[in-house]
């Protein structure tokens, strides 16, 4: 379900260039600074490229390019 929201200008501008430069839909870049700002409140001690590296892991999964981790396996 979509909801308007209302966002600076400044944010705005700056999600309109992160957009084109990472092929996302300005709205889709401003969801996902949103999402890996809700990742660093939740897990403060994590830096931010593990966090990222979590995303794109999730993504190869989805797309059928990886495997999951399963804890304890390989030990």
């Amino acid at each position: 379900m979509a909801t308007a929201v209302k966002v600076s200008d400044d944010l705005f501008a700056k999600a309109k260039i992160q957009s084109k430069v990472f092929k996302r839909s300005i709205s889709g870049q401003i969801e996902y600074w949103a999402k890996i700002g809700q990742m660093i409140e939740e897990n403060p001690d994590l830096p931010l490229p593990f966090l990222q590296e979590i995303l794109v892991g999730r993504e190869q999964i989805k797309s059928g390019q990886g495997t999951p981790y399963v804890f304890g396996e390989g030990e």
